[in-house]
């Protein structure tokens, strides 16, 4: 009982907060941010949403074909078109609630493919754990490609931070810095005291995860087709943002670069809530403002994308909903 009701208090936190994100972002903007931002949009290539949509497609489908080579060392070998259907209803799912994707897909396809759920579940921590060193890495390629605009970016923060009296401004980072330092011996202390811990526990079976994952994918027979799908998918992911900037005039010359700094900070707005609900535009905007673009425009094109990702995910999921039972009435009868 403690339980569901934590899953639901953790529910409503993560979607109230997109939605008083949503609320937020419109009511902050002046009258001319808001003429902007409708401009912005009104005069928007929505065509340029057609391919956008195909290379979002793709990408999922890669990702599907990753997730059966995942399978196959467990001698599991569903039909592509289960394994599609279940990763959008799992989109689908994770979009209204954190998590809950995650264990749909599992419950499903070991439903209609009559496959054991505890070693599903096994694959579904492995590829997210995989994903999430890939998105680490991501960001520092796009540190090392963008270091010039990231520096200035950096030192025009520090120059702002250090106005006025410049002993008060370092005596503040050297608390900072002290801070960090100190919060890290105090989680250390906390872990040696508390290794019985419920929650240390599930970090430390995270970590193990991550290392265990990588043996695995290390065995696996695979390997260079499971990095390729690796690669493609973070490519289609890149290409959408980048072709997604040619769908406004205010976004339309931004380099491959600006894609990278986008996708490094979207791919985090969905972490924060569910399905990126209000956080995707607002970190969209904070990024865009570094490349001289109005909050209102970063704000255009955040939404732009947003509504169409999240559209996709919601008309491909509640088809493959309905379409699930169906295509697999003979296996489950």
């Amino acid at each position: 009982m403690k339980k569901k009701i934590s899953q639901l208090l953790q529910y409503v936190i993560f979607l109230g907060g997109g939605i008083f994100l949503v609320w937020w972002q419109l009511k902050s903007m002046n009258l001319e941010e808001k003429n902007e931002f409708y401009n912005a949009i009104k005069h928007a290539n929505f065509w340029i949403l057609i391919p956008i949509s195909i290379m979002s497609i793709m990408s999922h489908v890669s990702r599907s074909m990753r997730w059966k080579l995942l399978m196959e060392p467990l001698d599991f070998h569903p039909k592509l078109s289960n394994v599609f259907m279940v990763t959008m209803v799992g989109y689908l799912a994770n979009a209204a609630i954190p998590r809950l994707g995650e264990l749909l897909k599992c419950t499903f396809l070991a439903r209609y493919e009559k496959l054991k759920l505890d070693k599903l579940v096994g694959t579904i921590i492995l590829e997210r754990s995989f994903d999430l060193v890939c998105y680490a890495l991501f960001i520092a390629i796009t540190i090392l490609i963008q270091i010039k605009i990231i520096g200035s970016f950096a030192s025009e923060k520090l120059n702002r931070l250090t106005q006025g009296n410049t002993s008060i401004a370092f005596l503040k980072i050297g608390i900072y810095i002290a801070a960090i330092v100190l919060f890290w011996f105090l989680i250390r202390w906390i872990v040696r005291k508390n290794p019985q811990n419920k929650l240390i526990n599930k970090i430390n079976l995270i970590i193990k995860g991550i290392i265990e994952g990588f043996v695995t994918i290390k065995k696996m027979k695979k390997k260079r087709a499971f990095m390729k799908h690796t690669i493609f998918i973070w490519c289609m992911y890149l290409g959408q943002i980048y072709l997604g900037f040619w769908g406004l005039e205010s976004t339309s010359g931004l380099s491959i670069g600006a894609a990278c700094s986008v996708l490094s900070l979207a791919t985090l707005s969905m972490i924060v809530t569910p399905g990126g609900i209000g956080s995707f535009p607002i970190f969209v905007m904070q990024t865009l403002m570094i490349y001289g673009l109005s909050s209102a425009q970063g704000k255009a094109f955040g939404w732009l994308m947003w509504s169409a990702s999240t559209g996709l995910i919601v008309l491909v999921g509640f088809v493959s909903l309905l379409l699930l039972p169906m295509l697999n009435k003979k296996e489950t009868n």
